[in-house]
């Protein structure tokens, strides 16, 4: 089962499902999906729904001082029954609905992805000027913000200047982002150390309530979301192993040399498998898995 019937959809993006409860309230589903540079795999991930549902709750509570967030504490066994409850355990919440602002809050600690390339050619990040002769996967002095684009299902996020992002939403609500988000990534980071993880990069993604609050909502801190390394593993000059996606673009694009463009190919069970685990590992490492 991939769907709920008793309950209105009123969204369905590349991982996530969202149905109507009432005028204060949806359910929000994470699916078994995976998408690769805004592409969405035809298979799906076993289990990954319920591993993205379990560290975003983890992280949710752990964060809470520093910024509320959009659960509520109203049980599923209220709406669901059957096989849509079974279905919807550990892979669905309850939540507020909110008016989500409207650009993706990246916040960077390490110099990786998409960031690396832009510093490469302009000594830059969104438009904030970095120290000269950094290298890949290099610790920051401080993390930055830096924010992108919500694209819609299929289109491609692109990243803005902070300049933009105060066009966009105004220049006290993106100052209001820069410090909360930078915040949360902090405090996160001091605690995956403990677990031997380095959290390169994240994204998160804030709405506001009724009153105008600023709430976390959606994900926090998955390997959908994040770039995962291994302690252990880290060198300066390399990307360093990953508990994330990148394992499965790193397959797509340098194996199988795939031109971005959908449909993405099948992949082999082995790789399938392989990407599950890098997210159970988190998991894992955090005392969470069951």
């Amino acid at each position: 089962m991939t769907d709920i019937k008793s309950l209105t959809k009123i969204y369905s993006g590349k991982v996530r499902d969202l149905y109507d409860i009432d005028s204060k309230t949806m359910l929000m589903v994470a699916s078994d999906r995976i998408s690769t540079f805004d592409v969405i795999l035809r298979q799906l991930i076993p289990n990954k729904g319920k591993y993205l549902t379990q560290i975003s709750l983890f992280w949710f509570e752990y964060l809470k001082d520093i910024c509320p967030n959009h659960l509520t504490n109203l049980q599923l066994s209220n709406y669901l029954s059957g096989s849509e409850l079974e279905y919807a355990k550990d892979r669905a919440v309850i939540v507020q609905k909110l008016k989500p602002v409207p650009v993706e809050v990246i916040v960077r600690g390490y110099l990786a992805g998409t960031g690396y390339k832009d510093y490469l050619k302009t000594g830059e990040i969104c438009g904030i000027k970095l120290l000269a002769g950094l290298k890949n996967a290099e610790k920051l002095e401080e993390p930055i913000f830096t924010p992108s684009t919500k694209a819609a299902v299929g289109d491609h996020d692109e990243n803005i200047s902070i300049k933009q992002c105060q066009d966009l939403i105004g220049t006290e609500l993106t100052k209001k982002l820069n410090d909360t988000a930078i915040s949360l990534y902090k405090k996160a980071s001091e605690l995956a150390l403990k677990h031997n993880i380095i959290i390169a990069d994240t994204k998160f993604e804030f709405g506001l309530d009724a009153e105008g609050k600023l709430i976390l909502m959606d994900e926090v801190l998955t390997p959908d979301s994040s770039r995962f390394w291994d302690v252990n593993e880290y060198v300066v000059g390399n990307n360093p192993p990953s508990f994330d996606k990148q394992y499965l673009r790193d397959y797509l694009e340098l194996t199988l040399k795939w031109n971005k463009q959908p449909p993405l190919p099948d992949l082999p069970q082995d790789i399938i498998q392989r990407t599950a685990d890098k997210y159970y590992e988190i998991m894992k490492r955090l005392n969470i898995a069951k």
